[in-house]
């Protein structure tokens, strides 16, 4: 798949989930099925998701490395994917893949989600107002 697909793939998730106020992402093309993806999604009760992606979309859709921080309104962490390799010790069955759930030293075995399976995640969290 070419990296503009991927592009597309990840604006149409955006798009499709009820919840987003406002959102950013920035695409950085680095090749014909490469690149970099920068963003913040914003909901109605203040929360904010930030992302980063490094994809190779060649051979299927491979993030090499990949950012999920969702932040409550007061900016404290409520969750965050990544897949750094720094918690190696922890012997986490889905390493380098984890959770950092509710504080940074809660580290937590975790698939690797995507874009759409947080946003997901995120409306099972936000309340709706009436």
């Amino acid at each position: 798949m070419l990296i503009e697909r991927y592009f597309e793939f990840l604006q149409a998730a955006v798009v499709a989930c009820p919840l987003v106020q406002t959102f950013r992402l920035a695409y950085d093309k680095r090749g014909t099925y490469e690149g970099f993806i920068r963003g913040e999604i914003h909901f109605p009760d203040g929360s904010t998701l930030h992302i980063r992606e490094f994809v190779d979309t060649e051979q299927g859709v491979d993030r090499l490395t990949y950012v999920y921080q969702y932040l409550d309104p007061a900016l404290n962490l409520v969750f965050r994917y990544d897949n750094t390799g720094h918690h190696r010790r922890l012997g986490l069955a889905s390493y380098p893949d984890h959770k950092h759930d509710g504080s940074e030293s809660s580290v937590v075995s975790s698939m690797a989600p995507g874009l759409a399976d947080v946003l997901r995640e995120i409306q099972g969290l936000i309340t709706p107002t009436t």
